[in-house]
């Protein structure tokens, strides 16, 4: 395994970690607020879920070899925030047991992973750009927010493409660091909080209405926006994901560190995309080395806890957006490509696209989920009639 280990594993890794955690820490944050959670308390959330996401990862990754990445649930943190408001935080924790409970038994009995199985690989592709789609967008709308930065960090990715495509994003990473370093770009370092995390475990006590009320959609919003976008995004990068062993193992995961603040773990999607493209390895049999990388660093990061965040935090949200959308352009224009390739169900596979998109939201549950719903109905609608091509007649 090592003798494959190469830098732009490492780089892919580092990225999807980065990109992992600047893009939704502070929503983790605002569910931390929410239940009224004390600092060590805090510290200890952002360990467990630190840690969760870095040791499934490695599991998954080395024992399937495909880059497996999960996350915490950003939409069921979101949930959280709002959710808990004047929840003791001894019920917030059953209510995570409780979302444990039922991802472990999701995996277990295997019915997702029967679910996904009939989507079209058109739909998965076109979901996959449209989730994909803002985060290579905001590499050019940060142009507005610092043109020199972005501007710089561009021309390190033309180079990269041009000569030395395998570290493109390492390469990017490096000169957007060092210009925003002697510019100013970062925030004041003596903001950074350099105590050592320890677990906090807090006693779980059940109360139904939580377990209905948080617990219940916590698991929901955690199926439909994160687990079935992330196995869309394996599948769209050529892999069978496996569904079923991974629910289990992230559903245990979940079990094991919800009295720490791990409230639920699963697939990842954005991330898990920049470590299954063509920028990690050319190779795919050996991107999960990738996906591991990730996992060691999300390790190091969850046991570094408040000092690894902050030092994210103070980093210009140009610098962020610039690596998360150059990294992440590949993975956008195959998966047009493959969606769009077939002119049959090419307008379920717009809907699909447009739909991830537009960002739209019923009943606490995200535009990804829509879009396949959308997508699957178009599809059925246009192709139940379509009449199967008859072979040809020999010339006698």
């Amino acid at each position: 395994m090592l003798s494959h280990l190469k830098l732009s594993h490492l780089a892919a890794g580092a990225i999807a970690v980065l990109v992992g955690y600047t893009s939704s820490v502070a929503i983790i944050f605002q569910a931390i607020e929410a239940v009224g959670a004390s600092q060590a308390q805090a510290n200890s959330w952002l360990m467990a879920l630190g840690v969760g996401m870095g040791l499934t990862s490695l599991a998954l990754s080395l024992w399937f070899r495909m880059p497996v990445l999960t996350a915490w649930s950003t939409p069921g943190a979101a949930l959280l925030a709002v959710g808990l408001q004047g929840v003791p935080i001894e019920q917030a924790v059953g209510a995570f047991l409780f979302c444990g409970a039922l991802l472990t038994l999701t995996g277990l009995t295997g019915w997702f992973e029967r679910l996904a199985r009939l989507i079209p690989d058109s739909l998965a592709n076109a979901l996959l750009a449209g989730i994909l789609f803002k985060f290579g967008l905001s590499a050019f709308t940060a142009l507005n927010d610092d043109t020199a930065l972005l501007a710089s960090m561009g021309l390190a990715f033309l180079a990269g493409r041009l000569w030395f495509s395998r570290y493109t994003i390492l390469a990017v990473l490096l000169v957007g660091g060092i210009w925003a370093g002697f510019t100013g770009g970062f925030g004041d370092f003596t903001q950074l909080n350099m105590s050592l995390t320890l677990p906090e475990p807090v006693s779980p006590a059940f109360s139904l209405p939580v377990l209905i009320g948080v617990g219940l959609p916590l698991y929901i919003v955690t199926m439909c926006s994160q687990n079935m976008p992330g196995t869309v995004t394996l599948r769209a990068a050529g892999y069978t994901p496996p569904v079923s062993a991974t629910m289990t193992v992230t559903g245990l995961a979940t079990l094991l560190l919800a009295p720490f603040g791990g409230f639920a773990f699963n697939f990842a999607a954005i991330t898990a995309a920049i470590c299954a493209g063509p920028e990690a390895d050319d190779d795919p049999k050996t991107r999960y080395l990738a996906s591991a990388a990730a996992g060691l660093f999300y390790c190091l990061v969850g046991l570094g806890g408040a000092t690894v965040i902050s030092l994210f935090l103070i980093a210009p949200p140009a610098l962020i957006s610039g690596v998360a959308g150059l990294a992440l352009l590949a993975t956008i224009g195959n998966s047009l490509s493959q969606a769009l390739h077939q002119e049959t169900g090419r307008e379920a596979a717009l809907i699909t696209f447009m739909t991830a998109v537009s960002g739209i939201s019923f009943f606490g549950i995200g535009a990804a989920f829509w879009a396949l719903v959308f997508g699957l109905l178009v599809n059925h609608l246009f192709t139940r009639g379509t009449p199967k091509t008859s072979t040809p007649a020999k010339a006698s």
